[in-house]
C-alpha cells in the first residue's frame, strides 16, 4: 500500500518504516499518526517481517515530534488509539522494533524512540523532551519510559530543563 507521509520498505524479514516529512523535520501530524498506525498494524499481521526500524527521511532529523505550525493554523492533532505515530500506546506488539536515529530526536520524536526496543544513533542525533519550554510536558510516554531507562534523578534532569542531549552522552546514559 502507498502512503503519502511514511515510507515502508522491506528488506527480508526486516520492515524500515521512514517517517518521510523531511520538509518539516518529520514531524508528525493527524494524517502521519494514522498511517503509521496502518503500517504497525500490517507489520504485526505480517509473519514473515521479523524486526522493524523506524528511522527518519533526510539527514537532519529523526522526528522534531508534534506539527507545531500543522496546529497552530487550525490542523487537526487527533491520534490513533494506539499513541502518538501509532506506537506509544501499542503495548502488544510482540516484534521487535529498533529507532535509527540520524538526526533530530525531540519531543513526541524521541518518545517513538523511547518506545522502540533498540535506539541506534548516528553521531549527529539530538535528543530532547523540550515540552518544559513551552509549558507542556511529555504526554506520549516519555515521562514514564525514560526513567525506566536511565534511572529516575538522570531522567528529571532533561525532563525538567528540556535539556539537548548528543548521542554520545545517550549511551553513556544508557538510552542509546
Amino acid at each position: 500500500m502507498a502512503y503519502e507521509h511514511i515510507r515502508v520498505d522491506r528488506e527480508g524479514h526486516v520492515t524500515i518504516i521512514t517517517l518521510n516529512r523531511p520538509d518539516v523535520m518529520n514531524a508528525l501530524h493527524s494524517p502521519a499518526h494514522f498511517e503509521m498506525h496502518e503500517v504497525l498494524d500490517a507489520f504485526a499481521a505480517d509473519p514473515d517481517q521479523w524486526v522493524g526500524i523506524i528511522t527518519g527521511a533526510g539527514d537532519r532529523a529523526f522526528s522534531a515530534g508534534n506539527d507545531l505550525k500543522h496546529q497552530a493554523t487550525g490542523g487537526e492533532m487527533r491520534t490513533p488509539p494506539t499513541g502518538f505515530a501509532g506506537l506509544t500506546s501499542r503495548f502488544d506488539l510482540n516484534k521487535p522494533l529498533i529507532a535509527a536515529v540520524n538526526g533530530v530526536a525531540m519531543g513526541g520524536g524521541f518518545e517513538i524512540a523511547l518506545a522502540c526496543d533498540i535506539i541506534v544513533a548516528s553521531e549527529a542525533a539530538v535528543f530532547a523532551l523540550p515540552e518544559p519550554r513551552v509549558g507542556l510536558a511529555a504526554l506520549a510516554g516519555g515521562l514514564h519510559r525514560l526513567p525506566r531507562a536511565i534511572g529516575v534523578k538522570r531522567a528529571m534532569g532533561m525532563i525538567l530543563t528540556g535539556r539537548r542531549v548528543s548521542a554520545a552522552e545517550g549511551e553513556a546514559l544508557g538510552f542509546v
